[in-house]
């Protein structure tokens, strides 16, 4: 039997940095869920579908052929990895993942490689949604002004305003607590922990020491 381990979060807690140091640190494979959804809106961007008409992208969603290996994200056999990352597409995942086929699809697919190895999966609905199982769950976040800085140092881009970064955490909290299909919540069973004021390593320890006590590892 597989285990598997659920990292949930808003925008910018860095539950992908902290998924994958921790799954080299334990040995589990690591699922990026957000990349999926921001491979999607990286398609439709990059086709010129309007991600506003949700009937347009409900027709437009098995043309997509999005692959996965070695944590690298393949739309028709190219290495999107670096593209999905930038400024346009993070402004506009939160409105394409917010889309119940887009939801089901990716959901799907996650469940599916789920089963497959042991895992850590990170999103915004994995505990109380996709994995609803999972062998532990954790819910990371940190003050909305901390998330903006770490964005900000983490950002290529340097004309960017902490100010404006700052109210598009936000903005995406909202939207992603308030969305109609599996909002951002944090599940009942699931391990809070407010990075806020810890470093990485301190975060991975943490999670480490909770899943020594629970017998994940």
């Amino acid at each position: 039997m597989y285990k598997s381990i659920a990292i949930d979060g808003p925008a910018g807690a860095g539950k992908s940095t902290i998924a994958k140091r921790l799954s080299e640190k334990i040995g589990f494979n690591y699922l990026d869920t957000g990349a999926m959804y921001r491979s999607y809106t990286y398609y439709f961007l990059a086709n010129n579908i309007d991600i506003n008409d949700e009937e347009l992208i409900n027709s437009k969603l098995d043309d997509i052929n999005l692959s996965i290996e070695d944590n690298k994200f393949y739309l028709d056999g190219k290495d999107i990895s670096k593209e999905i990352r930038s400024e346009q597409v993070t402004k506009n995942v939160s409105l394409v993942s917010s889309y119940r086929r887009v939801r089901e699809k990716l959901v799907e697919m996650q469940r599916k490689i789920a089963k497959q190895s042991n895992i850590i999966l990170d999103g915004r609905d994995i505990g109380s949604h996709v994995l609803k199982d999972a062998s532990i769950k954790f819910f990371l976040t940190a003050s909305a002004e901390e998330r903006a800085r770490r964005r900000l140092q983490d950002s290529k881009e340097t004309n960017q305003d902490f100010e404006a970064v700052l109210a598009d955490i936000k903005r995406r909290d909202d939207f992603d607590s308030t969305r109609e299909i599996t909002p951002l919540k944090q599940a009942d069973d699931a391990i809070l922990i407010d990075s806020t004021d810890l470093s990485e390593d301190g975060v991975i320890d943490l999670m480490k020491q909770y899943l020594e006590q629970n017998h994940v590892i």
